[in-house]
């Protein structure tokens, strides 16, 4: 299944885009597949199918997760971001 993904702060910086899409059931899967495509984003934002301390994602602008099991259903938009990036 394909979500959306937003960037911001430190993860844009690192992935070189603020919007791109990735395959996954929950977000783990997200996280793996956005590292095996990003790898400057994984070195410093994301621990194998975890984020690393620091940063948090949101599911659909609702609710702030980093539980890798955390399910995600078609349509939905991860936002990823460091916690600092809300200024």
């Amino acid at each position: 299944m394909q979500v959306a993904v937003e960037l911001f702060g430190i993860p844009r910086t690192r992935a070189g885009v603020a919007r791109t899409t990735a395959v996954g059931k929950c977000l783990g899967d997200v996280l793996a597949d956005l590292s095996a495509r990003y790898p400057q984003l994984a070195d410093s934002c994301i621990d194998g199918r975890c984020l690393r301390p620091g940063f948090t994602a949101n599911v659909g602008g609702q609710r702030f997760v980093t539980d890798p099991q955390t399910t995600l259903e078609e349509g939905d938009t991860v936002l990823l971001l460091s916690l600092d990036a809300g200024g």
